[in-house]
């Protein structure tokens, strides 16, 4: 799933109960800043990797459930993974890691769209 919209991405995976092992949200904005996610209303807990404009994991965060607690990015991220609490431990991804997508390579919504 990605969110590109303010509105999606507000949203993201709030009220969600459940989600399949490999399944997750990417959020996609505009421009790399510093970015921050809090999980009040999101009934599971998540791992959230920030990443670089090319993909490279800044840092991931692991987040509980109901939690008001930020959790932000340690540098400028144009993309925030969200998966299941503890997926990209059981991956073997850490921080300086490099994904691969087309999501990466290009910044158009157009491409946002073929990636999907």
């Amino acid at each position: 799933q990605v969110a590109t919209q303010p509105k999606e991405q507000a949203i993201g995976l709030m009220f969600r109960k459940t989600m399949p092992a490999h399944e997750g949200m990417i959020f996609a904005f505009p421009e790399a800043s510093r970015q921050c996610f809090w999980m009040r209303n999101t009934l599971m807990p998540l791992s959230a990797a920030f990443l670089s404009e090319d993909g490279r994991i800044i840092n991931v965060a692991e987040m509980q459930a109901r939690s008001d607690t930020p959790h932000c990015s340690s540098k400028p991220a144009k993309y925030v993974l969200e998966m299941n609490k503890g997926w990209f431990k059981k991956a073997g991804l850490k921080a300086g890691d490099q994904l691969s997508s087309t999501l990466f390579q290009a910044q158009p919504k157009e491409v946002l769209k073929q990636a999907l």
